[in-house]
C-alpha cells in the first residue's frame, strides 16, 4: 500500500496561507501526567503483556496528546496494543497494521504534522510579538549597518 506523501509544510508561501495553517494547528503542553486507563493485566489470549509494550502503554498514557483522546481512542489503542503485543513477539506481518494505527494518534512527527498538532514544553511559551518585533527590527537595523559599513569602507579603499 502507498504512503500518505509528504507531511504538510512547515510554513506556507503565503502569509494569509501561513496564518490559516498556524490556526489549525492544536497546540498541547506537555505535562507528564498519567491519563488513560491502565493496560489489562493479560492480552485477550490470557497471555501476560510484553515489557514492551508495557512500556509503549505506559508512554502513551504520559504523551502530551492523551489529553485529546476520548474513552474510544483508548479502546482503539488497547486494540493496538494487541498488535504492539504481537510484534514483539515475534509476529512481523503485525508491523504494517501497528504503524497505521499509531499513525492515527500522532506517533511521529510526520504524523502529528498531518494531525495538525504541535506539542510544546511547558517552559516554551509563545514569544511575546512586541519582543518578537524588536528582535527582528533590531536584526534588520544591524544587517542594514553592516551593508551600509561595508559599502563606506568599499568606497574608501577605491579612492
Amino acid at each position: 500500500m502507498a504512503g500518505r506523501g509528504p507531511a504538510p509544510s512547515v510554513s506556507r508561501s503565503r502569509s494569509r496561507d501561513q496564518r490559516r495553517a498556524e490556526a489549525e494547528v492544536v497546540e498541547v503542553v506537555a505535562d507528564d501526567v498519567v491519563r488513560g486507563p491502565e493496560l489489562p493485566e493479560r492480552d485477550p489470549l490470557g497471555l501476560p503483556w510484553p515489557a514492551q509494550t508495557r512500556r509503549w502503554w505506559e508512554s502513551w498514557r504520559r504523551s502530551p496528546l492523551a489529553v485529546t483522546f476520548a474513552g474510544t481512542d483508548w479502546d482503539y489503542l488497547t486494540d493496538t496494543a494487541v498488535l504492539h503485543a504481537a510484534l514483539w513477539r515475534g509476529d512481523v506481518k503485525a508491523a504494517a497494521e501497528l504503524r497505521l494505527r499509531v499513525a492515527l494518534f500522532g506517533a511521529t512527527p510526520a504524523d502529528r504534522a498531518r494531525l495538525r498538532l504541535s506539542v510544546k514544553s511547558p517552559a516554551a511559551g509563545p514569544v511575546p510579538e512586541a519582543r518578537a518585533a524588536a528582535a527582528a527590527a533590531s536584526s534588520a537595523s544591524k544587517r542594514r549597518s553592516r551593508i551600509l559599513k561595508a559599502v563606506v569602507d568599499g568606497a574608501a579603499d577605491v579612492g
